[in-house]
Order: structure tokens, then sequence, then C-alpha cells
């Protein structure tokens, strides 16, 4: 099923590319957009096709660092009139909670969740793209623009303990440095940002319930036009639940707010059932981890629900025609060219 954004998340795009030295209308024709997609924050862009935009023009402008150039333009209005309920949220939590409650009127395609452990809090933020499709600009788009909106929720009461992206470094940290002013660690097992919770509960001296509860209504009223999509929302569910080892349908459910018969209704109804997008969803992640070389095939195999190596290699072998090692030992030699005829080597060798 294709993916796609709306054309909102590429604002500012003009600008940077412009003040990189770019030419915007033609880095946008190249990846099959053109400039008038970009006048409509509504329109819907192919997900592929932005993320190769964001890559392919960080790498003519040789400006590895383009997807946060972006960021750090925007402002909390530019997400529309969701912003105003955002502006009167109780409590930061209270707005990060919102913004997963109405993810389908934003962003699809990121899947974001909040983990509680003592007085910590992992904000993950994740760009759910096909593998072998580069993300790092943006993750990085993505990661600052949730640092912004927090920051311009709590101002000076907002003072991330550290910021994480799966992918490796750049050659210098001086703009992370700068955006972020805090701890920035790369190649780690998530995106996102890691809080403490006292953070995310101080009372937000912006909150006003009764303009919340008036922004509500109004939220609501558009919900029509974008229904969530149960696909969608399932997908994002395993996709934050599986590298913490709960990806069951019980948990998925949970998540949903919803029964496990209810879950499975929903999925009969467009003709899919939940093993089926577990397989799918393990798949990505799977291709997407064996891109990173600093994680072990083992580290791997645990990350997508298998804790014996034998059954990891069992299952890649069946969905990819070669062992572990092997499709890692190929990429090394030729690259990560994931449509290439699988390596013919036995279960059991990797």
């Amino acid at each position: 099923m294709e993916a796609f954004v709306r054309a909102a998340t590429l604002k500012n795009y003009t600008e940077v590319a412009q003040s990189l030295g770019l030419n915007p209308g033609e880095m946008l024709r190249g990846v099959g957009l053109t400039p008038v997609m970009l006048n409509d924050p509504e329109c819907m862009l192919p997900l592929e096709a932005a993320l190769k935009l964001l890559e392919s023009s960080a790498a003519r402008s040789s400006c590895p660092t383009f997807g946060l150039r972006m960021a750090e333009a925007r402002r909390l209005s530019d997400l529309g009139a969701i912003s105003l309920l955002f502006s009167h949220q109780r409590t930061l939590r209270d707005m990060l909670l919102t913004s997963i409650e109405y993810r389908h009127l934003l962003n699809r395609t990121l899947a974001m969740n909040l983990e509680t452990v003592g007085n910590t809090v992992l904000i993950r933020d994740e760009v759910m793209a096909e593998a072998g499709v580069p993300k790092r600009q943006a993750a990085e788009l993505a990661i600052g623009i949730l640092h912004r909106t927090c920051k311009s929720l709590m101002g000076s009461h907002w003072h991330p303990r550290s910021i994480h992206f799966s992918h490796e470094a750049p050659a210098s940290l001086e703009d992370h440095a700068r955006f972020f002013r805090c701890r920035v660690v790369f190649d780690a097992e998530f995106d996102g940002i890691v809080c403490n919770a006292a953070d995310i509960d101080q009372p937000n001296p912006q909150a006003d319930p009764t303009m919340a509860g008036y922004a509500r209504q109004f939220m609501d009223s558009m919900a029509g036009a974008s229904e969530p999509s149960v696909i969608f929302d399932v997908r994002k569910a395993i996709y934050l639940l599986m590298p913490v080892g709960r990806a069951t349908i019980h948990q998925v459910a949970y998540a949903q707010g919803v029964s496990v018969r209810t879950l499975q209704r929903e999925l009969d109804e467009v003709g899919l059932t939940f093993s089926e997008l577990l397989n799918a969803v393990r798949r990505e992640l799977a291709l997407s981890y064996m891109e990173n070389k600093n994680y072990s095939l083992q580290r791997v195999g645990m990350m997508i629900g298998y804790a014996v190596p034998t059954s990891f290699t069992r299952w890649f072998y069946t969905e990819f025609g070669c062992s572990p090692r092997a499709w890692r030992n190929r990429s090394k030699q030729v690259g990560s060219d994931l449509s290439a005829s699988p390596v013919d080597v036995p279960p059991g060798q990797g």
C-alpha cells in the first residue's frame, strides 16, 4: 500500500533549497513532483518521492543537515488548525497524546509513542518508510519539528536529556549541537527524544480549557474528510511495539483502544489479517536494521522478535532467499540493492 504525506510536510523546502544554491523546481521534477504541488498544504504527495527529494537535496547541496535546516524554520502555527488545540493543552504530555490521537490529520507516515520508565519519558517519532528508501533527512526533519513544537509550548521548561537518531553521525556535529542544545546520540535503536517526566508534566501557562474544547470540536468536524485508516494505525502500532517485544494482537488492540475481536473484524473488512501486517512490518524493520552496520545479526533478530538466532535465520531465508549473514556480506560488496536476486545460501549458515 503506497504511503502519502501532506505537502505541508515540505513547507519551507523552497526557501531552504534556494539558500543552499539549489533550483527547487529542478529538484522537485527530479523526483516526479512539481512546485505547484507545494502550494496546497493538503495536497497528498507520495512518501517515497518526498523522502528522495530531501536526500537528493542534501547530497546536491553538500548539506548533510538539510532536514534540520527545514525544521529550524518551522513554527507551531505551520501545523495548521490543530496548532490551536495543541497550544491549549494542559501539559506537554497532553499535547503529545493529542498529536497521537489526531495523527490521521497530521502525518500518517509518522509513528509516535510515549514510553514512561520511572522518571524518564522516551518519545519515539519514527518515519515509516519502505525498507531501502533513505530517510535520514526526514527523520531529522521530524525530530527537529517535534523539538521546536515542544519548545514553543513549554519555553524555558523544555530541557530534553538527549536526542536519538538511528542513522550514523555526520562529519560535524556543530549544527545538531546548536539546534538541540543537548546530547545527540547517533546509531541509536530509535529516532526520538528522551526527557524527564517532570518536564513534560509541567503546567502549560498558555492553556485555556475552553479554547481547547472549541478547537477539539473543530478538529472532530474535520475527521470525516480524513478518517483514520485501520491499516496505517495497526502498522504504526506494530512498528512501535515490535522493537520492545510487545507486537502481539492483544497489545496492538490495547494500543488502539479496542478489543481483539473488534480489531480482527476491522481487518477482515479490508481483507487483511493481523499476521500479514505483522510479517510485512517485520520485513521492513529487518531490512532497515540490517543496513545499520553497528547492529549485530543477533541484535537485529531480537529487535524483530526472534530471541533465538536460528529462528531468525530460518525466517529471513524464507522471506529473502538467503541467510542474514549472506545478505549483509552481499550488501557490503555491491551496496544494499534490495531488489537484486537472492543469494543461494542454505538456512542455518547465517
